[in-house]
């Protein structure tokens, strides 16, 4: 355009006409402006201990690393490319450090991905429903699908009859399982035990659904003689259970076969009732496991879910959930946009993580999961015959390789080996990657520390209430 001439622009204006722009007008200049300061905490410039009422957890604003800007001749000294190797390999040390004191979370750390890092360069997401390309060409689908039907085969369904996807977490996994049973009965009600995963009861929230607490064993194990009466008070409605495959913290397996007949006992024919098992970590051990409940959509189950970031040991948080095709179309919605349709929670989804997942699953098979659960059932059990003898109450349910224990005393102590506690009681989940020289290694400063917790006076607690009287060797129960 011939300078000096005047460009109107459908920019914001002044008295509701557009602004007239002047000839000289550069769009591709940038107008330098000062940086935003950062806003002190308490009119200091540093955070005042006082400010934070921690409560759980440490104050991670106190090790945060703070984002600075470059300087101007970055570009010629590489002062920044340099120091920000430095902070990464720093980094890269304190996590081998943190993976050595790794016990009381199922993630399995044991993997080598090295094969897919030529693939990080490219951004794939699966958005949209994964057996529907959309016009996004970038993804993984042929990937997740593969991962799908494994799993289909593994509980029982076939392609045909099943839909399903890969989630970015567990969570989200029994959020869409909840939300379907809710979808399907939308006037009914939700049971699940007091030991389930946190998340069941956030879907109870999100979704604004009643939601009935049951009781459980002293093995944390739903107590369907709790159920039947709930069930009963509740005929008039249909009824939506949340089925644990392998509770939080003691690894609990409710009996799905028990749960079915209870609901049957109470009158609740299969059209009047929607079972989600929440299968985070064992639901890909159950079915190595002898006299194990089976997990099979030939029984009246709605939707199964798993995470795929702890026993298979993907490197980011993910899972997958299975449902009945019959299900899912009251989800669906066609979506113009992607050119899908779409019946997922989220929108965008991780395109990298079917990769991950398909390429443990197609190296390992059924036989190399079945060699990790019998390790890891060998190894739980070492680790609660040897807490027994070394004096301490521990519990280990059959079906389970997560060893529950008296929590130390020392928080220090719990945080070093990242320990899950609840109460009176922590717990370690033995993994594929946990040895025995690790356990050992944990248990010899265990017994060292607790020599100097008890002294004199001062007794172990008694945790028989959580463990059961015969796991507790406190002075009133050995």
């Amino acid at each position: 355009m011939a300078g000096g001439a005047e460009i109107k622009a459908p920019s914001p204006n002044v008295n509701g006409k557009a602004e007239i722009l002047k000839g000289n007008f550069e769009p591709t200049a940038i107008e330098v402006e000062p940086l935003p300061p950062v806003v002190p905490e308490n009119g200091v410039d540093k955070p005042s201990e006082k400010s934070r009422n921690i409560v759980l957890g440490r104050n991670v604003h106190s090790t945060c690393l703070t984002i600075t800007e470059p300087e101007v001749n970055d570009e010629v000294t590489g002062d920044k490319e340099a120091q920000m190797a430095g902070v990464l390999a720093r980094y890269r040390k304190n996590l081998m450090e943190r993976t050595k004191y790794h016990l009381g979370y199922p993630y399995n750390l044991d993997f080598d991905y090295g094969a897919l890092a030529q693939l990080q360069h490219f951004s794939i997401n699966n958005l949209g429903d994964p057996f529907i390309e959309s016009n996004y060409g970038v993804h993984s689908r042929q990937f997740e699908v593969g991962v799908l039907d494994w799993f289909a085969r593994l509980w029982e369904i076939e392609k045909d009859e099943y839909w399903g996807y890969i989630t970015n977490c567990g969570t989200e996994g029994n959020l869409h399982g909840i939300l379907v049973g809710r979808e399907v009965f939308p006037d009914g009600i939700l049971y699940a035990s007091r030991e389930s995963h946190y998340s069941v009861f956030k879907a109870a929230r999100m979704y604004r659904m009643e939601c009935v607490k049951v009781y459980t064993l002293v093995s944390g194990e739903i107590d369907c003689s709790n159920l039947r009466p709930k069930l009963l008070a509740n005929k008039d409605k249909p009824a939506i259970l949340n089925v644990n495959i392998g509770t939080t913290v003691k690894g609990a397996v409710d009996d799905l076969d028990v749960v079915i007949k209870t609901l049957e006992e109470c009158g609740f024919s299969h059209d009047r009732f929607y079972i989600h098992c929440d299968g985070a970590l064992f639901g890909l051990m159950m079915p190595f496991v002898k006299r194990a409940p089976k997990v099979s959509f030939k029984k009246p189950i709605g939707s199964v879910s798993v995470s795929g970031h702890k026993f298979v040991g993907c490197p980011m948080p993910c899972g997958v959930q299975i449902t009945r095709m019959e299900h899912i179309n009251v989800l669906s919605s066609n979506v113009e946009y992607l050119a899908s349709r779409d019946a997922t929670i989220m929108g965008s989804r991780n395109g990298h993580a079917p990769l991950f997942l398909w390429y443990t699953l197609d190296r390992k098979g059924y036989k190399g999961f079945q060699k990790d659960v019998q390790k890891c059932l060998r190894n739980a059990h070492y680790l609660k015959d040897r807490l027994h003898e070394a004096g301490i109450s521990a519990m280990l349910n059959e079906l389970s390789s997560t060893v529950v224990f008296e929590r130390p005393r020392d928080e220090e102590f719990v945080r070093r080996w990242q320990l899950a506690c609840e109460g009176n009681i922590a717990h370690v989940v033995v993994m594929p990657n946990v040895t025995i020289e690790k356990l050992d290694f944990f248990l010899n400063e265990l017994v060292e520390k607790r020599s100097t917790w008890y002294q004199g006076n001062v007794q172990p607690p008694c945790i028989a209430a959580e463990i059961g009287k015969a796991n507790c060797v406190c002075a009133l129960h050995k």
